[in-house]
């Protein structure tokens, strides 16, 4: 049986207190309201809590009393447990809810369920829902802290996040580089956030895929739309394959995904004809041999596993302001009734 990772003393900038002043958001429910400066904050404290976890492996107790409730009501691997190992990294306790077993199944509404769990005393609410705007509804009737762990094909602000924290820690300052995000545009939460937030970092952002997955109005939020990759290829310092998201689509975009992947996906023909320092990410779950071919999604311009430490890193950080701001609250409180 593995041991349990020992706590380690936290820095400063993480121990006690309240969150940066640059911080205000009682929530985070998406990064198209939030400011360059207060991704850049994110990523900073990010880059933090990875270096005071020994990347992400050992205990910081700044969270300890607080309590996390992961609220999936769709599938997931690497969202729901990087939330609930980023939660136990930094003390706080997590609560795993299961709609199919809870009162919901008895007719509760999703907004009393909700309230019933504010009132256990939780801090924060994890909300993963294929219904667009679940998280912004739960904000709007809670008292605690909720962060947007997906919700449809609207947004996923960490995700966006944990790329962004990749390239930067690869290629260093955004501002300049060009992204193309390769894909199923259309129904796709995370090239929604990707999109706010690289263009908020000065980015220059390409969307590219079929016609029928990538709409030139796209365009009207100041971003390069194109439908073939080989013609962008050379341009791009950053490629980020989304997968198909079959779940969502209700007629097939494309003939075949033989088809798909000979237009589209990253094989090693198409790597020797980019720059030499192109990076590749993936949101995961891959699709090996449609969005990416096996070769180059394990070759060392491929961050998709960097991908997935940095997604510990900045759940960290976004519940340690968002919990943090609560605590800081809460003990303000209690000592101007005191």
């Amino acid at each position: 049986m593995s041991q349990q990772p020992s706590a380690i003393t936290a820095p400063g900038p993480l121990r006690g207190g309240s969150p940066p002043a640059g911080w205000s958001h009682r929530h985070l429910l998406d990064l198209e309201e939030l400011t360059a400066e207060e991704i850049s904050l994110i990523l900073d404290t990010a880059v933090l809590c990875k270096e005071a976890t020994e990347g992400c492996r050992r205990k910081i107790d700044v969270l300890a009393g607080s309590a996390v409730v992961n609220l999936f009501f769709e599938n997931s691997t690497r969202t729901k447990t990087s939330f609930s190992l980023a939660a136990r990294r930094l003390g706080a306790d997590v609560i795993d809810f299961s709609a199919s077993t809870s009162s919901l199944s008895k007719g509760e509404s999703f907004i009393d369920t909700a309230k019933n769990l504010q009132a256990m005393g939780i801090d924060a609410v994890v909300v993963r829902h294929g219904t667009p705007g679940t998280p912004h509804l739960l904000a709007s009737h809670l008292n605690v802290g909720v962060i947007n762990a997906g919700d449809g094909p609207h947004a996923h602000p960490t995700q966006g996040l944990l790329d962004i924290l990749s390239i930067r820690e690869r290629l260093g300052d955004l501002k300049g580089l060009t992204v193309g995000l390769v894909g199923d545009i259309a129904h796709s939460r995370t090239a929604r956030s990707n999109l706010w937030g690289l263009t908020k970092l000065g980015a220059k952002v390409i969307l590219c895929g079929p016609p029928t997955l990538v709409a030139d109005g796209w365009r009207d939020l100041g971003v390069e739309v194109s439908h073939d990759l080989d013609a962008i290829l050379p341009r791009c310092d950053v490629l980020n394959l989304l997968r198909i998201q079959f779940e969502r689509q209700h007629t097939r975009p494309f003939p075949s995904v033989r088809e798909y992947a000979h237009l589209y996906a990253m094989n090693r023909e198409r790597l020797r004809r980019a720059k030499k320092d192109l990076v590749i990410l993936a949101p995961g779950p891959i699709n090996r041999g449609v969005e990416v071919t096996a070769d180059v999604a394990d070759c060392p311009q491929s961050l998709i596993l960097d991908q997935v430490t940095n997604g510990l890193a900045v759940r960290m950080a976004v519940l340690w302001l968002i919990c943090g701001r609560r605590q800081h609250e809460i003990s303000g409180e209690e000592g101007r009734r005191a």
